[in-house]
């Protein structure tokens, strides 16, 4: 993550948390990232040097008056004044990260070779819980390469008890091994 993102991301998130919206806020970003990802060219748009800044800051007025809260609509035309657009989605990192820590959510992403249940979902959240204390927010994510077993990352760690890496340990022990 950039600097640049941390420090908006930060000022936005202590202002939201002072205001008692941080919640409101970080769902109007959620909604916003996936919006921009779906269309980058909304964002080259803002980013455009054939268009003046107050012509940029019109179409974001134009495009979210009433339809975002007021310190978001602010954060996206000081962003795009400031030429630092690009880095919204850092931003918006920088805001969850702060909004998960404050309210004890552990941003979780179990990695397995075929899509959990809602059952395992459930059991896999409940267990974790229980573990750290914390509320899980959990991502699956289905990745055939692990051939089996799991993997978890979250806050920078992995564990991974996936089928791939136990092979790997055994290759690793036979490739060192005197015979």
């Amino acid at each position: 993550m950039s600097e640049v993102g941390s420090a908006y991301g930060e000022a936005l998130y202590s202002l939201a948390r002072e205001e008692g919206l941080s919640q409101q806020i970080l769902h109007e970003l959620t909604v916003l990232s996936s919006s921009f990802r779906q269309e980058p060219a909304f964002l080259r748009l803002l980013q455009s040097p054939n268009l003046s800044k107050q012509e940029r800051c019109g179409i974001l007025e134009t495009s979210f008056r009433g339809k975002v809260h007021t310190y978001v609509l602010s954060f996206l035309k000081i962003l795009t004044e400031k030429g630092n657009i690009s880095h919204f989605s850092e931003c918006c990192a920088a805001y969850k990260k702060l909004y998960n820590r404050d309210n004890g959510i552990l941003p979780v992403t179990a990695v397995s070779a075929v899509a959990l249940t809602e059952t395992q979902r459930a059991k896999l959240t409940d267990k974790l819980s229980r573990l750290t204390g914390k509320t899980i927010d959990l991502a699956c994510r289905v990745d055939p390469s692990v051939l089996g077993g799991m993997r978890l990352d979250y806050d920078g760690k992995q564990l991974d008890d996936t089928v791939a890496h136990r092979l790997d340990s055994v290759r690793s022990l036979l490739q060192s091994s005197i015979l």
